[in-house]
């Protein structure tokens, strides 16, 4: 299969040398026309010429010869009943009747006859043109003719010269069709090139068109292209690693919840085969397994309900429903409840009376998830400080580093950390949702080796600001 560029040589030369042939043979048609009528023309003015000069009364034969000599035509005189009376170039005695010439009997008719046939006195093709007059009276036709070949020399020479013109522009135009295929090619082996690249994900390759407009137009939409290819690559790869992530936390989240259900499914596991295999068992005995099945039992459902709050969260299909109540009682309610769990620890509590209008049970929920966090990560006391509208929980763990305070409100967090613990690293996450539908955020603040301090501003759920929006209202 012909290339590009290899086409449109083969048909510009064909399509130039064919345009260029038939005007060559209408040309020469032409010329070989006009050359006739011209000729045709001199002989018929040679004639008047020649009618002029008998006037004198001299032989006819005389005539003939001097004006041949003078113009290198051949001139014949007939009289009307066809016998040749003078010739210049042959003997009259030798030449047949020509009362039946084509030209002799069209002149009888017309002002001027002609024909163009082949001699065969002389033995070549003339061109002749007759014509009636008369001499002394008597009327006589004078008939003046010149050879073709005579003709056709002058004819010849122009014809080798538009041969040789022929010959130029044909070469010229190969010559050109070829820098034009080279230019071609050139053009369609950038885009090849640049395709190429395109096809290896070489987004930032470079195109330069120098020749032809359609190429530079193509290459625009091109680069158009390649700009949404790069684009939708660019969001391929972040749909890749959104799925790789997905794929990842949903691993982890299974991980988590198999590390974390193992424990005290293995301990409900252990005393039910206990009690199952020892029918005998001390009624003691007994009563702890069966608190230690139930306790366990107990730690599964929370799990499982930190997992469906922590969806439901994310999905918004929980609804809050605010209520007013103080939150230095709920918080100091906490407190109590957290320090009988942790019996040999402290925590301290400040508070300022604070009315709030929020969701009790969620403000409850962060208030133990962020105290408990606090004593999980702490050896030492824990504070708890509820002044100048602003919440606190404040510890002297082992701290947060700059890189992952980000991160620490991420869902399954603690799974990264491979640090168990029942909430399965949904404890701060749930926190930042249940703030974010309070219209307030989480705010962290820790120090490596110092200590942390978990917070909200609690401005955006004061009871005050919900009486002035009331009275605003009204």
């Amino acid at each position: 299969m012909l290339k590009i560029h290899q086409l449109f040589f083969i048909q510009f030369i064909a399509l130039f040398i064919g345009t260029l042939l038939v005007a060559s043979i209408i040309g020469y048609l032409t010329l070989k026309s006009l050359i006739l009528e011209q000729t045709t023309e001199d002989l018929k003015n040679t004639l008047v010429l020649f009618e002029d000069a008998i006037k004198d009364g001299k032989e006819l034969d005389l005539h003939a010869k001097r004006f041949h000599q003078l113009t290198g035509m051949r001139i014949t005189i007939i009289e009307e009943d066809g016998k040749v009376i003078a010739e210049s170039k042959i003997a009259k005695e030798e030449m047949e009747n020509h009362a039946n010439r084509i030209e002799i009997m069209q002149a009888g008719k017309e002002e001027f006859g002609t024909a163009l046939r082949y001699s065969k006195s002389i033995g070549t093709d003339f061109l002749y043109v007759a014509k009636k007059s008369y001499f002394q009276k008597q009327p006589i036709t004078v008939r003046v003719s010149d050879s073709m070949e005579r003709i056709m020399a002058s004819f010849a020479t122009i014809t080798s010269r538009l041969l040789f013109a022929f010959v130029f522009f044909i070469i010229l135009a190969t010559i050109i069709s070829y820098k034009l295929s080279q230019k071609i090619q050139d053009d369609v082996t950038e885009l090849i090139t640049y395709l190429d690249q395109i096809a290896n994900k070489n987004y930032k390759a470079v195109i330069k068109i120098r020749h032809f407009s359609e190429f530079l137009l193509i290459s625009l939409q091109l680069k158009n292209l390649v700009k949404k290819l790069s684009s939708r690559d660019k969001q391929k790869r972040k749909y890749t690693a959104k799925l790789r992530l997905s794929n990842k936390q949903r691993n982890d989240i299974l991980s988590a919840i198999s590390h974390e259900f193992k424990n005290p499914i293995a301990s409900i596991m252990g005393y039910a085969e206990t009690l199952h295999d020892d029918p005998n068992i001390d009624t003691k005995i007994r009563k702890k397994f069966l608190g230690k099945v139930l306790s366990n039992s107990e730690k599964i459902t929370l799990m499982l309900d930190r997992l469906s709050l922590s969806v439901k969260l994310e999905n918004n299909d929980m609804k809050i429903k605010r209520v007013n109540f103080d939150l230095c009682d709920l918080s100091q309610e906490v407190v109590q409840n957290l320090a009988k769990k942790y019996k040999n620890r402290t925590i301290d509590y400040q508070c300022e009376k604070t009315l709030v209008f929020a969701d009790k049970t969620t403000i409850e929920m962060i208030l133990i998830n962020l105290v408990d966090n606090a004593m999980k990560y702490s050896e030492e006391d824990v504070s708890v400080i509820i002044a100048d509208n602003h919440l606190h929980v404040i510890d002297k763990g082992i701290g947060i580093s700059t890189g992952e305070l980000e991160k620490v409100t991420s869902k399954y967090y603690r799974v990264e950390k491979n640090s168990w613990d029942n909430s399965l690293g949904l404890g701060l996450a749930i926190v930042s949702y249940i703030l974010n539908m309070h219209e307030t955020t989480l705010d962290i603040k820790s120090e490596i080796g110092v200590g942390s301090d978990f917070g909200f501003d609690l401005n955006p759920i004061l009871r005050c600001n919900m009486d002035e929006k009331s009275k605003d209202g009204e």
